[in-house]
């Protein structure tokens, strides 16, 4: 198999295919085995070459074409509509009053997820595959069930069973959780890895790295993730909940350096990890990093070149200037007015919401506890609370203000904004996370269970992540909302006729964005009913 390119006459259209080339006697023949989708530019086509060459090593390293269904039910509506694809024009002759429903299955989730799910490699991570067949699969469908509508384990069974013709048994379940190992946890992230550098021609060189704390019961964890500029999840970690984020830095790197082909990487996080010790850690560590920087926090002396606005230099849509920081650190501050009109609007709601506290409380001891209303308050006498509008009046000259420190000395300060703003990746990752998978509340209550519903919420999210990736660049962009959306209504009616028995299945009605996910999947969306 390799890529190929066409192009189109006239037109800045260019199809990319994987192609295989068949020998039909004495002639050598070329067949598409995957279209791949349309460039319009440049840019498109090297990121639609660097896709096509990651699905045609995941085509080649199959031996034989995986079909995933272990319900007989679900798997002969399967077999039964690749045969009708096959034979479209052969008629259906079937009295249709003798046929009742036996079953409505949903199979889109299984159909596009349970195929990428394989491709990035998660269906070979618990043990022997070969003798663990049967926890690989399930594991599988739990992941599905999680993508599909999250849930505790005895909700997603029950799910499972009724919505996708799927059976298995919630003791099971439970035991399959235990393989789940410290040696299955490292392959998952590392087939997370493997998969994004895979879609890549060049190294990765951006990640950007967040904490965040999950809730459950009577206690809580800490998730630190690290995602690429695509959003593309790269690995993560579990902590006790009381830990601080910045002393989980050491690990991150540890996780990078023990990958291959990594050596420049520049690291994107917010303030949480700005410390001394943890920009000493990366430096120590040849690493290049970009943060987010507490400016109030600054030194006196660092606080008034920033506040000199009268310093900064013009740029695109924003002011911004440079100071040096002691070694080889820079601070970048930029000022725009969106930014400040933002920061006096938000500082006037809670000014409103305080004075209306005050007006009804005057006790000190009920905003000491609130760090937003005390910056604001003078407390006289220790009996009584006002607004001092001197904190307002220096709170103003910080509004539009933003700065992020930095050790890429060549790097435009452009460009460290943007690299800093793409957190909204890993921000949109730990979303996906808490909400859309609900990896809270956490059903389980030891360590080795709490990890393994971890493992099977960031499967799930790195799948939600490359389909969302793939679609977006083969067709248009669409969230994983909709996405999910479109494949739970990819459904088949099996009826049963009541006289021989035979089962015919009748696939629900396509729309197009549902057509489209399939076809950047590689598979064809019918609408035509079939003999199973």
């Amino acid at each position: 198999m390799f890529v190929r390119v066409k192009s189109t006459p006239f037109s800045p259209r260019q199809s990319v295919q994987i192609v295989a080339s068949e020998r039909i006697g004495d002639k050598v023949t070329q067949r598409i085995v995957r279209h791949v989708g349309i460039a319009m530019n440049d840019e498109e086509l090297v990121k639609m070459k660097e896709l096509a060459e990651f699905i045609k090593a995941g085509l080649e390293e199959q031996s034989a074409p995986a079909l995933f269904r272990p319900d007989e039910l679900a798997r002969m509506t399967i077999e039964g509509r690749k045969k009708a694809d096959l034979s479209p024009d052969k008629p259906l002759r079937v009295d249709l009053k003798q046929l009742r429903e036996e079953n409505r299955v949903v199979v889109g989730i299984h159909e596009i997820y349970g195929q990428l799910f394989d491709e990035l490699g998660f269906d070979r991570v618990v043990g022997d595959p070969l003798r663990q067949v049967k926890t690989a699969k399930t594991i599988k469908h739990l992941v599905m069930a999680r993508i599909a509508n999250p849930a505790s384990k005895r909700k997603s069974v029950i799910d499972l069973e009724r919505d996708f013709g799927v059976k298995l048994d919630l003791s099971a379940v439970y035991r399959t959780l235990d393989y789940i190992d410290e040696q299955s946890l490292e392959l998952i992230q590392k087939k997370a890895w493997d998969a994004a550098r895979g879609l890549f021609a060049e190294k990765i060189d951006v990640v950007f790295y967040d904490c965040t704390t999950l809730y459950f019961e009577s206690t809580q964890v800490l998730l630190a993730m690290m995602v690429t500029r695509q959003g593309l999840p790269l690995g993560y970690r579990l902590y006790n909940g009381a830990t601080w984020e910045g002393h989980t830095l050491k690990d991150a790197i540890a996780h990078l350096e023990s990958m291959a082909e990594v050596d420049r990487v520049v690291f994107v996080a917010d303030s949480g990890l700005l410390s001394k010790d943890n920009l000493d850690l990366l430096e120590q560590s040849k690493k290049q990093y970009i943060v987010a920087a507490r400016l109030k926090s600054q030194p006196e002396s660092i606080k008034k070149q920033i506040l000199d606005k009268a310093s900064y230099q013009q740029g695109d849509k924003m002011l911004f200037k440079e100071i040096a920081l002691p070694g080889e650190r820079r601070l970048l501050v930029n000022y725009t007015e969106k930014r400040a009109k933002k920061d006096a609007h938000d500082r006037q709601k809670a000014l409103v919401k305080m004075q209306k506290k005050i007006n009804k409380s005057k006790n000190p001891e009920s905003f000491l506890s609130n760090n937003s209303y005390r910056k604001y308050l003078k407390i006289e006498n220790q009996q009584s609370v006002k607004i001092d509008e001197e904190k307002i009046r220096y709170a103003e000259k910080w509004d539009g203000l933003h700065g992020v420190i930095t050790n890429v000395q060549k790097m435009p300060a452009k460009e460290a904004f943007e690299q800093y703003h793409g957190l909204w990746q890993i921000e949109e990752s730990f979303r996906l996370t808490k909400h859309d998978l609900r990896v809270r509340p956490i059903y389980h209550w030891t360590p080795r269970r709490i990890q393994a519903h971890v493992a099977l919420c960031f499967m799930a999210l790195v799948c939600i992540r490359h389909l969302s990736y793939r679609v977006n660049l083969q067709y248009q962009p669409l969230s994983p909302e909709i996405i999910r959306n479109e494949l739970v209504h990819v459904q088949q009616s099996i009826l049963i006729h009541k006289t021989n028995g035979n089962r015919y299945g009748i696939p629900s009605k396509p729309t197009l964005h549902a057509q489209k996910i399939y076809q950047v999947m590689g598979k064809k969306l019918s609408a035509t009913p079939f003999l199973m």
